[in-house]
């Protein structure tokens, strides 16, 4: 390929753990070089405390993390590739708010706050303001205009609102000091285009759309009335954020020469407008009407797209909001899901880890035993589990580890197991964790068909979609649906570097960008017809396990 025919754009993928950087070929999709970095702060356990929900990020974690990763893609690739990019695109995890200054400085990186939790961003998964998303729930239902109609009718101790009225009621002096307050997705766009002015931020559609119940029929944000009500630090926070938001099919800037000497980019190119990493994720695996993409890493993001509503907008409820041109630009995105999925897993690796890392650890001899055993505990129990037949074991558990999401969001809730017994092994307990998960997923299904949303396909991307083969199978089995697996271990980022081919000006449209950079399926799990008739009685009990769960103890 000679130099005038590469037209090379770049995805930016700022997962729960790790910065991700795919360079993919604009003409066809085609990966040509990727790295991956660890937040080197969060992989220490710092700003976290899990057994209060706490789960904070530095900024200066998501800066050293790029830096890492772009030399590591220079190094790689040299002068073939960098120098020929001509878009990119940033997706974050979200929920994932910080307060910043006017000069939009995250509060973290001044002194005085570099070591205050509560002045970096506020990780999705931090639940620290359950009791605050509650209150406003409780207040919605009495307002004269449901403020939560359009993100499923239940707000979330994950979103945006909520976050910061816990940081105005437990750290007032941090809330003072907030000129204004911005998500991950926007804030790197911002910083990478040299935005320096509040009012200049092209607040992302998909972001305050769907967990800052920005709606144009409210007018922008819940009104002044409502938000005083809460705290009345939250109006003048909403002062700050305009009454406009963007798709990501726009430009937000165009990187400056400083940042495009420290990613080894050519200075001018422009920068897509930021969005969360499911919604990017989704037009990665190829959402379109009908096709929904399940999102399988630490938790789920599940997502489908339609048109527009002709005249009043059907309402879909429970889910994590239905949001016009969140996904594609043009059609109504829907986002549901799970708070823990690949988590669940990980807390019970976490649980049989915990002798040998306490007890094994005080021995230095024993510490290749330690590494030996954190490489092959999840296949050997992925190995055990496979061998028990649906309903053995007779152990049924609630996935709710980290709260429920979807349907109906309530963080207050708590995962549970029934049916243990002195014959119980670890893989009757792992495999009565993925099948609670499975469930978890169909209970979402069943909520768009019930709601009038069509699925005719069931598409699967992330992590645990491709490395697990029996969590797949399990979940094709609970559903009694195929489920196609997209050929990417980077779909996130895929959909992220689409976006960046529409504002580098290579297609019109999202969905012409799809059409040629698109992944193929690279398998199909069909349900096993022996197993779906046991899996539907399963997940009545698993209903019945909830509710009671729910009713006698939150």
């Amino acid at each position: 390929m000679n130099d005038r025919e590469k037209r090379y754009v770049i995805g930016i993928d700022y997962g729960t753990d790790s910065c991700r950087v795919v360079v993919t070929n604009a003409k066809n999709g085609d990966e040509i070089a990727s790295a991956i970095a660890q937040y080197p702060r969060w992989a220490e356990g710092r700003y976290c405390d899990a057994a209060n929900n706490q789960f904070r990020q530095h900024p200066q974690d998501y800066i050293d993390s790029l830096l890492t990763v772009m030399d590591e893609l220079a190094t790689k690739t040299g002068t073939d590739v960098l120098p020929f990019v001509k878009g990119m695109a940033i997706d974050t995890t979200g929920s994932t708010p910080c307060l910043i200054t006017e000069d939009i400085t995250p509060l973290a990186m001044l002194p005085e706050f570099a070591e205050n939790p509560n002045a970096m961003f506020m990780l999705w998964k931090d639940h620290t303001a359950t009791e605050e998303a509650f209150e406003i729930n409780d207040l919605a239902r009495k307002w004269e205009v449901d403020f939560t109609m359009y993100e499923g009718g239940v707000y979330s101790s994950e979103w945006f609102w909520a976050k910061l009225l816990h940081v105005a009621r437990t750290d007032p002096k941090v809330m003072a000091a907030g000129a204004s307050v911005i998500e991950h997705c926007d804030w790197m766009p911002a910083l990478l285009t040299g935005i320096r002015f509040v009012g200049d931020i092209k607040r992302s559609r998909c972001a305050m759309g769907h967990k800052a119940m920005w709606h144009r029929s409210f007018g922008n944000y819940p009104s002044d009335d409502f938000l005083a009500r809460l705290q009345p630090e939250l109006v003048r926070i909403k002062k700050t954020l305009g009454s406009e938001t963007w798709t990501s099919d726009k430009i937000f800037g165009y990187l400056t020469a400083e940042w495009a000497q420290r990613l080894h980019l050519k200075p001018g190119i422009p920068v897509a407008v930021g969005a969360y990493d499911a919604h990017m994720g989704a037009v990665g695996g190829g959402v379109e009407p009908g096709v929904f993409i399940k999102v399988m890493g630490t938790s789920t993001c599940d997502m489908i797209v339609g048109p527009p509503s002709e005249g009043k907008e059907h309402l879909v409820k429970g889910i994590c909001g239905q949001v016009d041109g969140s996904i594609i630009p043009g059609m109504l995105g829907y986002e549901a899901g799970q708070s823990a999925f690949g988590d669940v897993y990980a807390w019970f690796k976490n649980i049989l880890m915990w002798p040998i890392e306490h007890v094994f650890s005080k021995e230095p001899i024993l510490a290749n035993i330690r590494e030996e055993a954190e490489r092959r505990i999840m296949p050997e129990l992925e190995k055990g589990a496979s061998t028990i037949e649906p309903k053995a074991s007779g152990v049924l558990a609630l996935d709710w580890l980290n709260g429920r999401r979807t349907p109906d969001a309530n963080q207050k809730l708590k995962g549970a197991i029934l049916g243990l017994t002195l014959g119980t092994t670890a893989p009757m307990i792992y495999r009565a964790l993925i099948e609670a998960t499975a469930f978890g997923a169909r209970a979402i299904v069943e909520r768009f068909i019930e709601e009038g949303i069509p699925i005719q396909k069931i598409r699967a991307i992330g992590g645990v979609a491709r490395k697990s083969p029996l969590v797949m199978q399990i979940v094709a089995d609970v559903l009694g649906k195929p489920i196609e697996i997209v050929a990417s271990d980077q779909s996130v980022a895929l959909g992220a570097a689409m976006f960046a081919a529409v504002v580098a000006g290579i297609y019109p449209s999202v969905p012409e960008a799809q059409a040629a950079m698109r992944p193929a399926i690279e398998a199909v799990v069909m349900p096993q017809p022996e197993h779906i008739e046991v899996y539907n009685r399963l997940y009545q009990d698993y209903k019945k396990f909830g509710a009671f769960i729910e009713r006698e103890f939150t």
